[in-house]
């Protein structure tokens, strides 16, 4: 009995060892959970961050005004029998541009027009410069005047017959540099603006730059029109006018109303009209700025020119000689430029 109360109780170690065996299998299994817990969060955690930074980029593109995005249609105000002042809003940014005061333009794309050449359906687009200020908070305006439909053409119809609510499609266009810089303001003591219809956007909005920056340049602005009943936005300059009446003056001229009032000039322009509407290119740091269509900025200055051409697209635009009304009146190729 002694000896058998000696020998090893097989059955007690058999079930301590199955146990030791379970309970190494449970921690095993636990591990193992544990590690496909902490792969199963970090791979969360990395889509989220995957996520979070995806739409940190959409937000930052599409708050990006050097970006293709949207503008929506806040308030239209008929000017003429054929033209649009038009008012957009600006989402996911303050500004328009990339500074409150650098002149800004933006290209408007029309999906529905035509090539000119071929005939078939291509997506063209048009540069369009606001009349508002560039530090303008939330929206900004544009005239726009609706050509008949042409191919090739088209754009000014398409943005002239959206409703309210309705939206372009339109991109910030690269700065212009004028003479060395895209800046305006305090640079010159004399500044003359000759427009030509919708030609008046752009040079509006230098004239706006200049008025608000608390500087003392002397703005001269000739508008030359068909009739008294073109004249865009005339209300707006009158008011500039009068609210600037030591530092901006206004002449409007007519090409063809012979009743037109007695202080308007007649004619498309010559070196007369430069006498009297336009600072003189003797006085102290002079610039002249030309807007209009093609053939009005070639009488008041010469045709705008292309450089060599680059890969088979078309080179850019340059300056090219000064020519017409204002070589003849005296002005040299520094003093003048052609928008």
């Amino acid at each position: 009995t002694v000896g058998a109360r000696n020998q090893p109780d097989f059955m007690a170690v058999i079930r301590k060892q199955q146990t030791q065996r379970k309970t190494s299998r449970w921690f095993l299994l636990l591990s193992r959970y544990q590690t496909l817990s902490l792969c199963f969060c970090a791979a969360a955690a990395l889509l989220a961050y995957r996520r979070f930074t995806t739409m940190q980029s959409v937000r930052a593109a599409a708050a990006s005004p050097m970006v293709p995005q949207s503008y929506k249609l806040l308030q239209k105000t008929k000017l003429s029998h054929d033209s649009y002042l038009l008012r957009y809003e600006i989402q996911g940014r303050k500004l328009l541009g990339l500074a409150p005061a650098i002149p800004t333009c933006i290209k408007v794309d029309y999906p529905g027009g035509v090539n000119e050449k071929t005939g078939q359906p291509k997506v063209l687009s048009k540069s369009y410069s606001p009349v508002s200020h560039p530090n303008t908070e939330g929206t900004f305006d544009l005239i726009v005047k609706a050509y008949p439909n042409r191919p090739g053409g088209g754009v000014g119809k398409y943005i002239c017959d959206m409703k309210e609510g309705d939206s372009i499609r339109a991109t910030l266009k690269k700065q212009r540099i004028m003479h060395g810089s895209a800046l305006v303001e305090q640079r010159w003591k004399h500044v003359g603006l000759v427009a030509g219809g919708t030609g008046i956007a752009p040079l509006l909005q230098i004239a706006r730059i200049l008025l608000e920056s608390n500087g003392e340049t002397k703005i001269h602005l000739l508008f030359i029109n068909h009739t008294e009943d073109d004249i865009l936005c005339r209300a707006m300059i009158d008011s500039l006018a009068k609210q600037h009446a030591n530092q901006f003056t206004v002449h409007y001229s007519v090409t063809n109303q012979q009743d037109a009032p007695t202080n308007f000039l007649q004619g498309r322009g010559d070196v007369s009209m430069v006498q009297k509407a336009l600072p003189k290119p003797t006085d102290p740091n002079v610039m002249v700025f030309v807007c209009g269509r093609d053939g009005f900025v070639a009488h008041w200055a010469g045709p705008v020119a292309r450089a060599p051409s680059e890969n088979g697209k078309k080179g850019p635009k340059i300056q090219g000689p000064l020519l017409g009304v204002l070589a003849d009146s005296g002005f040299s190729a520094d003093q003048v430029f052609k928008y």
